[in-house]
């Protein structure tokens, strides 16, 4: 590649122009999917350190514009799937309906003490037992967002032992005869806590999408789940349908 000139003498950081051009790059030539050249190609190029290369990347990361996948190199990243909330939203339904691969992989499965606005939405009293499954959940193998599930343990006293993974409404249905319909979608944008920037493969100071929803039991509208879900800003926008 020729060497491109930078202002070296202006206002502006090196890095700091290095992600503008890159970033024009992206628009123009780049496809998703894409791998940038390694960064000692890019330094070379640019003729700078790999250094001012890693910080030019790092700000392009932070802008939703490229991934870092360990092991093989940074990439351009899709533009945010288009994810609907809706009474009967899907996690597997919408992101197959785009044309990708969707999985999930079961992290925890307890029984805790109902507390707080967990009790409130579920209708119970402090400290009835609930049952916490937590899932992470992919698209194309790429982590998209952790779901924590509460359930009435009462309601439900052999979901432990008897949900795999997958679907849990496609298994309530199946093995409880049960349609749940959403009531409820509450959004907000915060920081990730606990492990949640890890599991997401995500930087801890890049902002979460976290969507507080209840279920109900679409015959006669009890309560049964509250789902708190943690999405990747990066990858999903939140369409909101009546």
């Amino acid at each position: 590649m020729s060497l491109v000139a930078l202002q070296r003498n202006g206002g502006e950081a090196i890095y700091s122009q290095i992600a503008k051009l890159l970033k024009g790059e992206i628009a123009s030539f780049l496809s998703p999917g894409a791998c940038l050249p390694s960064e000692n190609e890019l330094a070379e190029r640019f003729g700078v350190n790999r250094h001012t290369i890693r910080r030019a990347v790092e700000d392009l990361i932070a802008a939703g514009l490229l991934e870092r996948r360990h092991g093989k190199g940074t990439f351009v990243l899709d533009a945010p799937a288009d994810y609907v909330l809706g009474s009967g939203t899907r996690f597997t339904e919408t992101f197959e309906s785009l044309g990708k691969t969707a999985s999930s992989r079961v992290l925890r499965k307890l029984v805790i003490p109902a507390r707080g606005g967990v009790a409130t939405r579920l209708r119970l009293a402090e400290n009835d037992p609930v049952v916490w499954i937590e899932s992470l959940r992919l698209a194309d193998d790429r982590a998209i967002c952790v779901i924590s599930h509460f359930l009435p343990r009462q309601a439900f006293p052999d979901v432990l032992a008897d949900y795999p993974g997958g679907s849990l409404h496609e298994h309530l249905a199946v093995r409880h005869g049960l349609k749940l319909r959403r009531i409820e979608s509450l959004v907000s944008a915060a920081l990730p806590q606990g492990d949640d920037a890890s599991l997401l493969g995500m930087a801890q100071n890049q902002p979460v999408l976290r969507v507080k929803s209840v279920n109900v039991d679409e015959r006669d509208g009890t309560p049964l789940e509250y789902a708190l879900t943690r999405f990747r800003a990066d990858r999903i926008q939140l369409r909101i349908n009546p």
